[in-house]
């Protein structure tokens, strides 16, 4: 997969079949659409080729948006390329890209700058300044300028009645189940293991502090979670508290895991921590005895979990 950091770097010698849209979780809807593109690249003979955005649209025509992200751009790049497509452009998304008339938006981007000879759509997308043109104005530019348009109707998309909100919505409602069965794989989030107060250490359940590098992603709510990660290639399985620690009284929010049968030293460390289960709410204990006797049964129900 070839990766183009801006519509103006694209110089592909062929022509283009091409999708749009911001992609956020790369779901199992998503990807029925991208393996849709890469049959109809294969029958004729194209490219396949998917313009995405960053930033997000919604957080730079509404700067007080609060939306977090179900993938950095980094996971969203990555979850391409297991797609196979022939190329991602993923076009800084601006005011003024988001002013562009309808019509010069198809002419001079879509047909002159990408090459695309088909356009393989939803038929609710909405695009061009104001987000004012539909489809059907789409299919009309598509005899304009000589392009197909292959419309993906709403019986195709309502059949997996999967939407990036209902990703989000499940993931702040700590359905991680849920979450991955919408996504087609499990929800994990990257992040620096970084020094913290060493609390787990004298309890007998020492954590790895995870630090996120992005205000954009998307965490699950607070409470403790089944995970595992991979160190060496190999599965480590863990469990992982989110949450502000309120027996401690500590009150900052933080991400904590504990790493079972795993005792290397992890810090300055960048891992991956993918989420399986939701196991309870965070819980404020009357003393570290009740607190330490509680995370022992979070680790039984969590083996239990494994082992079956």
């Amino acid at each position: 997969m070839k990766i183009f950091n801006n519509i103006n770097e694209f110089n592909c010698k062929k022509s283009t079949i091409i999708t749009i849209g911001t992609f956020d979780g790369v779901h199992l809807g998503h990807q029925k659409i991208l393996k849709k593109l890469n049959v109809e690249a294969e029958n004729n003979r194209l490219e396949s080729s998917v313009l995405t955005f960053f930033p997000h649209p919604r957080t730079v025509l509404n700067p007080d948006s609060t939306l977090k992200l179900i993938n950095t751009i980094e996971e969203r790049i990555s979850l391409f390329k297991k797609s196979k497509i022939d190329n991602l452009i993923v076009h800084p998304f601006t005011k003024s890209f988001s002013e562009l008339d309808s019509e010069e938006y198809v002419k001079n981007i879509l047909v002159d700058q990408l090459k695309a000879k088909i356009v393989l759509i939803g038929y609710d997308h909405k695009f061009g300044k104001n987000r004012t043109a539909d489809i059907n104005n789409l299919k009309e530019y598509g005899i304009k300028y000589n392009f197909e348009v292959i419309e993906i109707k709403a019986e195709e998309i309502n059949d997996i009645a999967i939407s990036s909100t209902k990703i989000r919505n499940s993931i702040n409602e700590g359905d991680i189940q849920l979450t991955n069965s919408y996504l087609g794989y499990e929800f994990s989030f990257f992040g620096k293991v970084v020094k913290g107060n060493s609390i787990g250490k004298t309890l007998g359940f020492p954590t790895a502090n995870i630090k996120i590098g992005t205000d954009l992603k998307l965490i699950p709510k607070n409470g403790v979670y089944l995970i595992c990660t991979i160190i060496n290639q190999k599965i480590i399985f863990g469990m992982m508290n989110i949450g502000i620690k309120p027996t401690t009284n500590e009150n900052t929010k933080s991400i904590e895991v504990n790493l079972f049968d795993f005792n290397q030293d992890l810090y300055d460390t960048n891992i991956t921590i993918y989420i399986k289960q939701f196991l309870r709410e965070e819980i404020k204990f009357d003393s570290m005895n009740e607190l330490k006797l509680q995370i022992e049964k979070d680790k039984i129900t969590c083996n239990s979990i494994i082992n079956n």
